[in-house]
């Protein structure tokens, strides 16, 4: 297991905060935030290339003093950070330069497993995005770390390509025995990818859990809107002398009918307009002066009930919602 207490860190006018979680052996962590938020300057303080206050522990061992080179750990950035004179062999070899190779990582399996065995001889110059990042991958894999730190290993990547290297992620704790851990802004990647989810903020790790957990059931208004959260309602539509909470509630687990559900939440409200989505009608309702987010199946849209004008009853289990203590984020929330 791979653990982190009380992490903290001053570069220029940039903190860390106290961060801690825990990493089980051949676990996918994903931690999601915004450019700017610390995610980069974490991952390479876990590498050791920064010092730090708290203590870095691997398998028990403590290797916050442990120097880069001597942690075993694999770094893909980015922007791959490929050796521009270096051939496509010769860069994923480049361990072999200070750390002898054996057959825990054997080199057939790796090349067929990113698909390599036709570019092994190209310049990197003539390479696409995808192509270059299998590389990185390969060179960092081939190292034979027991960690891999993943640097919006996506984001340069052409949108054909993404779904492939995706899918070798998926299966790199399997296959090769190691423990990743992957930051990114990208929702999509991290429900795909993770065992388990941490959303940083700021320099702070503000939740962390399963993916279920953390992407339904954020622990903050403010984590709710970097999620995307549409419906981020106040507390007084559900429960008329409820004035100090907000929740959200996932626009799929509504239902949209001409009269309350019993055993669920109901709110009242006035149809305003409906798009059509691939799958899906969105259709927005006042209520009470907020707009509340509803999304219809496209076999379940009943266009005598959903129209402009139209009273509608909004219904949905309590298991649906979560809850907020009103706060000063919520001022910028518009309802």
């Amino acid at each position: 297991m791979l653990s982190l207490r009380n992490i903290g860190l001053q570069k220029g006018s940039f903190t860390l905060k106290k961060i801690s979680f825990d990493v089980k052996e051949h676990e996918y962590f994903v931690i999601l935030g915004k450019t700017g938020s610390g995610k980069t300057l974490l991952l390479e303080t876990i590498a050791g290339l920064h010092k730090h206050t708290g203590q870095v522990s691997y398998r028990r061992r403590d290797i916050t003093a442990i120097p880069p080179e001597k942690r075993r750990v694999g770094f893909v950035y980015q922007d791959f950070a490929l050796f521009p004179h270096l051939s496509v062999v010769k860069n994923i070899r480049f361990s072999e330069r200070y750390r002898p190779q054996t057959s825990k990582v054997q080199w057939d399996e790796l090349i067929d497993f990113l698909d390599l065995g036709d570019l092994l001889q190209r310049d990197i110059h003539y390479l696409s995005g995808g192509e270059k990042q299998r590389v990185a991958l390969a060179r960092a894999i081939y190292s034979r770390p027991d960690i891999l730190l993943l640097d919006e290993p996506l984001s340069a990547i052409d949108p054909s390509f993404r779904n492939i290297i995706m899918e070798r992620l998926k299966e790199l704790k399997q296959r090769f025995q190691i423990t990743a851990i992957h930051v990114t802004h990208n929702f999509h990647e991290a429900a795909y990818l993770a065992d388990h989810i941490g959303v940083m903020m700021n320099g702070e790790l503000v939740q962390q859990g399963s993916v279920q957990n953390v992407l339904h059931h954020p622990a903050s208004v403010s984590i709710a809107r970097f999620l995307g959260f549409r419906n981020i309602l106040p507390g007084r539509l559900i429960e008329p002398k409820d004035n100090a909470h907000y929740f959200t509630v996932n626009p799929a687990l509504i239902q949209i009918s001409g009269h309350a559900l019993e055993n669920d939440y109901s709110i009242r409200g006035i149809c305003r307009n409906s798009n059509e989505g691939l799958n899906h009608h969105e259709v927005m309702v006042d209520a009470d002066g907020c707009v509340v987010f509803v999304h219809v199946p496209k076999r379940n849209y009943d266009p005598g009930l959903i129209h402009s004008g139209a009273a509608v009853h909004l219904s949905f289990p309590p298991s649906a919602v979560t809850f907020y203590q009103t706060s000063e984020e919520l001022d910028e929330i518009s309802v």
